[in-house]
C-alpha cells in the first residue's frame, strides 16, 4: 500500500481586523502535493472545517505561481481535493504515515487554536512520524506540548516565516503573534537563513520546518 500524507489546510479567509483576505499559500500547497504524489505517496486533504479551502489571493499573483501551480489549476483530481476538503474531526490520523502542513496567514488564527490539530502533532511527533512544516505554519507549534508538559519545540531545532521577512511586507502589525518570538520564548532555537527569502528547512527528529516559500518544495523532497 501506499504511503499516506495528511496534507492540513486552513478554513480561515481574512486577517485579523485588517480585512486583508488571506488563506493558504497556493504553491505552498501545490508543489508539495504534486513532490509527494510523484513520490508515490496518497496525499489527503483536509481542514478544521471541511470543504473549500481559501487560497490567498495575493498568491495568485504572477510573481509567485510557478509551473506547479499552473498544473493544480487545469487538474481536475487536485481541484475536486482542494473544494471538498475532508473535515479534521473526521480523519483518523494514526492512519497517516506523515502530516505536511502548508503555509499562509491564516493558520495563526485557526490551527494555532485547534486543540485536535495540536493533539494530532503531539501524538505523531512522539510516535516518530513526521511533521513537515512551512513558512506560518510552524506558528501552530506555539501550544504544542511534548509528553513531560514542556513546550513542544523546547530544546529543537526549527525554522518559520521571520520577524525580517515580516517587516519587509508590513503585515506582521496584523498578525495575532509573532511566530520566530513565540518559539524562542518555547525554548526553540529558530535557525534563519543567511538572507531573506532563501529557501532554508531544518530538521530535528520528526519535526521538519521550512522557513519561506521558497522553502516549500526542499521540506517536501526532505519528508518524500
Amino acid at each position: 500500500m501506499a504511503k499516506r500524507v495528511l496534507m492540513v489546510l486552513t478554513s480561515h479567509d481574512l486577517m485579523g481586523l485588517s480585512g486583508k483576505k488571506t488563506g493558504n499559500w497556493f504553491d505552498e500547497v501545490a508543489t508539495p502535493y504534486y513532490t509527494l504524489k510523484e513520490r508515490g505517496y496518497d496525499v489527503v486533504l483536509a481542514s478544521p472545517k471541511g470543504g473549500e479551502a481559501p487560497i490567498d489571493p495575493f498568491s495568485h499573483d504572477p510573481a509567485f505561481t510557478t509551473e506547479n501551480t499552473d498544473r493544480f489549476e487545469k487538474d481536475p483530481i487536485a481541484q475536486r481535493a482542494l473544494a471538498g476538503t475532508l473535515k479534521l474531526s473526521d480523519m483518523n490520523y494514526n492512519d497517516f504515515d506523515a502530516a505536511f502542513f502548508p503555509g499562509g496567514y491564516r493558520q495563526i488564527w485557526d490551527l494555532a487554536s485547534d486543540s485536535l490539530a495540536l493533539k494530532m502533532i503531539q501524538d505523531l511527533i512522539e510516535e516518530e512520524k513526521p511533521i513537515a512544516m512551512v513558512c506560518h505554519a510552524p506558528a501552530i507549534l506555539r501550544d504544542c506540548k511534548s509528553k513531560n508538559g514542556d513546550p513542544l519545540v523546547k530544546g529543537r531545532k526549527m525554522t518559520g516565516f521571520t520577524d525580517a521577512e515580516h517587516a519587509e511586507l508590513d503585515l506582521g502589525r496584523h498578525l495575532l503573534f509573532s511566530l520566530e518570538q513565540s518559539m524562542k520564548q518555547n525554548g526553540a532555537e529558530f535557525i534563519t537563513a543567511d538572507a531573506n527569502w532563501n529557501a532554508n528547512v531544518v530538521e530535528d527528529g520528526a519535526l521538519m520546518t521550512g522557513q519561506n516559500p521558497a522553502s516549500a518544495a526542499p521540506l517536501a523532497k526532505r519528508l518524500g
